[in-house]
């Protein structure tokens, strides 16, 4: 079992950034692959980036490639997430995401076994 607590959501201007914070408790952190996924009202869950339990791979959605930047700290039991140049339409819910499945990184909420109750990004223009 995994339990997993974001931070760092808010209200930011177009063009801003914000830094989320994801702390994990439980189970050995450095076991898990994790992920970033994000939903707006009325829209399904997307992936936005992941990183390998080792944290020397990381993966992007296409429209997050550049912006946005996935990082961990095994020592920490944190997993971040830095956004840049945020536009109103990153305003969503987003969820930290834990797969113990080491081998495979996935970009879509399938495999994610633990999530965290999210945390509200809202971006005006």
């Amino acid at each position: 079992q995994v339990q997993l607590i974001e931070s760092g959501g808010g209200l930011v201007q177009a063009g801003g950034s914000l830094r989320l914070s994801c702390a994990a408790s439980g189970r050995a952190f450095s076991n898990y692959n994790m992920g970033w996924l994000r939903q707006a009202p009325g829209k399904e869950r997307e992936f936005v980036a992941a990183i390998r339990w080792i944290g020397t791979s990381t993966y992007y959605a296409d429209s997050m490639k550049g912006r946005f930047t996935i990082s961990r700290d095994n020592a920490k039991s944190t997993v971040y997430l830095q956004m840049d140049s945020l536009k109103p339409e990153d305003t969503a819910v987003y969820y930290c995401a834990a797969s113990p499945h080491a081998s495979t990184v996935y970009t879509n909420r399938v495999g994610y076994l633990y999530w965290g109750q999210g945390t509200q990004v809202t971006v005006s223009s």
